[in-house]
């Protein structure tokens, strides 16, 4: 039940910043409908589990969500650099990365955090090996440094 009216206020909440209608009840009871009809959807779906709606990670996402924005800045910035060669050549390599995460949450969540940062790709995800494309020795090193795994497993738990 937590999980349904979770995700019934974050979808209410959202319809209602991208739709922009305080004041309209035809509008408001459509929007309305139309998130009932989402999360009856999801439930029948089996999408309210832990895998689907991790309710349990928003404390730990709060403190996560602000190192990866900053991170993606960082990244999108290394690449621009690159791009108009103020740092050595461009050097695409595909490398295997591990993912020390316990849960297959864990794991997706380390995958799409590394697809996320600009100059990086997750290729592929088998186990515990990632395997990953990325534009520039810095970001291979990023990676392989190990900050991104140890704070997602922090986050997965």
């Amino acid at each position: 039940m937590l999980r349904a009216l979770s995700l019934a206020i974050g979808l209410a909440v959202l319809w209602l910043l991208l739709s922009g209608y305080w004041h309209e009840p035809l509008l408001l009871g459509l929007g309305l409908a139309s998130v009932l009809l989402s999360v009856v959807v999801a439930g029948r779906m089996g999408g309210l589990d832990d895998e689907g709606h991790p309710v349990h990670l928003l404390g730990r996402a709060l403190i996560y969500w602000p190192w990866l924005i900053k991170e993606i800045g960082l990244a999108n910035w290394d690449v621009a650099k690159a791009i108009l060669g103020w740092q050595g050549p461009i050097e695409p390599t595909v490398f295997a990365v591990r993912a020390s995460q316990a849960s297959d949450l864990g794991r997706v969540i380390y995958a799409n955090s590394i697809t996320l940062t600009p100059g990086t790709v997750t290729l592929e995800l088998a186990g515990d090996r990632l395997l990953v494309h990325a534009l520039t020795r810095g970001a291979v090193e990023g990676l392989q440094g190990g900050e991104m795994d140890r704070r997602v497993r922090r986050l997965a738990g």
